[in-house]
C-alpha cells in the first residue's frame, strides 16, 4: 500500500491541443486539460452528465509522447501524482494550482491522423 499514497488514475478527452514547452537543456514539457464525465439520474429521474475538468502536466519522454500524438479530443488514460504548486499574479495576489503530473499514459479510441 506504501506506492499507492498518491496516486491519480484518470480516463478523459484533452480540452485543447498540448501546449509544449522545450526547457533548458532540451528536456520537454507537456500541459493539457483533461476532461473526465460521469452520467448519473438525478431524483427526478433525468439524465445528469457531470464534467470535471483537470490540469495535466507531463515530463521528457511522456511529453515527447504527448507532442507527438495527441491533439484536442484525444482520448487517453493518465496516471500519475497530484501536486501543488502556488504563484504570485500581477497583482501580487497568492494563487494556488493543482495539477496531475503523469508517469504513464495510455491513448485510447482511434488511431490519430497526426
Amino acid at each position: 500500500m506504501y506506492a499507492l499514497k498518491n496516486k491519480v488514475q484518470l480516463i478523459g478527452n484533452l480540452g485543447q491541443n498540448p501546449e509544449i514547452k522545450t526547457l533548458d537543456g532540451g528536456k520537454k514539457m507537456a500541459k493539457f486539460s483533461l476532461a473526465t464525465s460521469e452520467v448519473y439520474r438525478n431524483a427526478h429521474g433525468e439524465k445528469v452528465k457531470e464534467t470535471q475538468w483537470h490540469n495535466i502536466v507531463a515530463w521528457g519522454k511522456v511529453a515527447e509522447i504527448v507532442e507527438k500524438y495527441l491533439t484536442k479530443g484525444s482520448e487517453v488514460a493518465v496516471e500519475g501524482k497530484l501536486t501543488n504548486r502556488t504563484y504570485n499574479d500581477k497583482e501580487g495576489n497568492k494563487k494556488y494550482f493543482t495539477e496531475i503530473q503523469v508517469n504513464e499514459l495510455l491513448m485510447l479510441g482511434e488511431k490519430s491522423s497526426k
